[in-house]
This record gives structure tokens, C-alpha cells and sequence, in this order.
């Protein structure tokens, strides 16, 4: 029997995503021995060398503070006066696909969001994104001819694609694969026992082959 899959669907500088890292780490170490645990980028805001308009700024400036209100999360709000922030996220995205090439995805996904939330960097802008990965242990020139390749822009459209198919609710999204279908798992941000009983509950209900 094929194992099945838990699909965490993100985008690196999805704000609520960084909300819900410490819940997820709990429920994905619940999980991983289980399940077959991947992720997927959905990619949030296409390419733009426009600055973000003000009422945008805004917005986010307040969801910030909503996630930090409800869940605790640390923000560095010197960004919006350090950065020019613009609403494009798919360098990051393509930073992350580069770096699960060489196994490092996580470890992307986490210093961009560091960089982003804590230290008041701008994950849009190019020198940032390679800065980040020769803190990896990338080769920079080499890292950053790849984010503005064909070849990873057209990785980056499948990947968004493929999770168009899944039934998400935004980012972040859990989704399982069970023989072959894909069902919507509830996400809670505080509480990691939600998702790991609907999971356990789908899990249950898959009949067990030789």
C-alpha cells in the first residue's frame, strides 16, 4: 500500500505561516512517522518591481499584529521603515524549490522568514534571497543566475499548478493524499491535536491491503 502523503502548501513570506510554525512542528513530529510528510509552495504574489501600495502596507501591518495578538508570534515592524516593500513573492518561492534541489528546503523556508519577521529584510529583493543562501552554504553567483532562470520560473508555475488542485484555503493548508484523492484537513493555529485527530481519523477509515 502506498503511504500517505501530507501536503503543508506555504508560501515563504506568507505572514500566518510564519504564525503557525511552532504549531505545525509540533503536529508534523506527531505525524511524521506515520505519514509521508511534503511540501508544496503556492505562490502568493506574483513578480512586481512596484512599491506596495500604502493601503497594503497597511493591511499587512495590521495582520501582523492580529498574529501576534492571537498566536504570540514576533514581528519586527522596523521592515516597514528599513525595506521598500513590494507585494511579490515568488523570488522566494523560487529560492525555496532551489534550495530543496539541495536538500535544504527547510532550512531556506526558516531563514527567509527570519530574515523577513525578525530582522527586517526584504525576501523580494534578489541580494537578500542570495545572501541567505551562501549563509546555506550555497554558491551565490550560481544561486542567483538560478532564480532568474527559465528553468526554475517554469518549476515554480507546475509547482502552483499542482497545488490549484488541492482543496486549500489559503496558505498555510494542509491537504492528505489517500489512495490518490486529496481531503482538506482542518488547521488550527494554536491547537496541534485538530489536525493530527482529523488525520488519524482519514487514516483509520483506509482500508489496510497486503
Amino acid at each position: 500500500m502506498k503511504k500517505p502523503v501530507l501536503y503543508y502548501v506555504y508560501d515563504p513570506m506568507c505572514s500566518w505561516c510564519w504564525g503557525y510554525q511552532s504549531t505545525w512542528q509540533v503536529l508534523k513530529k506527531q505525524l511524521e512517522s506515520l505519514i509521508d510528510i511534503q511540501y508544496r509552495v503556492g505562490g502568493l504574489a506574483p513578480d512586481s518591481d512596484s512599491p506596495m501600495p500604502a493601503d497594503m502596507q497597511t493591511f499587512l501591518q495590521q495582520t501582523w499584529r492580529k498574529i501576534n495578538e492571537q498566536l504570540g508570534t514576533q514581528f519586527n515592524h522596523d521592515f516597514w521603515t528599513q525595506c521598500q516593500p513590494r507585494r511579490s513573492t515568488y523570488p522566494a518561492c523560487r529560492a525555496v524549490l532551489i534550495a530543496r534541489e539541495h536538500g535544504q528546503e527547510l532550512q531556506m523556508y526558516q531563514a527567509i522568514q527570519q530574515a523577513y519577521y525578525l530582522n527586517a529584510k526584504n525576501p523580494s529583493d534578489i541580494s537578500t534571497l542570495v545572501e541567505l543562501a551562501q549563509g546555506l552554504g550555497l554558491c551565490g553567483k550560481t544561486f542567483a543566475a538560478q532564480l532568474v532562470s527559465a528553468e526554475v520560473n517554469q518549476q515554480l508555475r507546475d509547482e502552483i499548478n499542482e497545488v490549484r488542485q488541492m482543496p486549500i484555503q489559503g496558505f498555510a493548508s494542509l491537504v492528505l493524499m489517500v489512495d490518490g484523492r486529496y481531503i482538506a484537513i482542518e488547521l488550527d493555529y494554536q491547537h496541534w491535536q485538530t489536525s493530527y485527530q482529523a488525520v488519524m481519523g482519514y487514516l483509520q477509515l483506509t482500508p489496510k491491503r497486503g
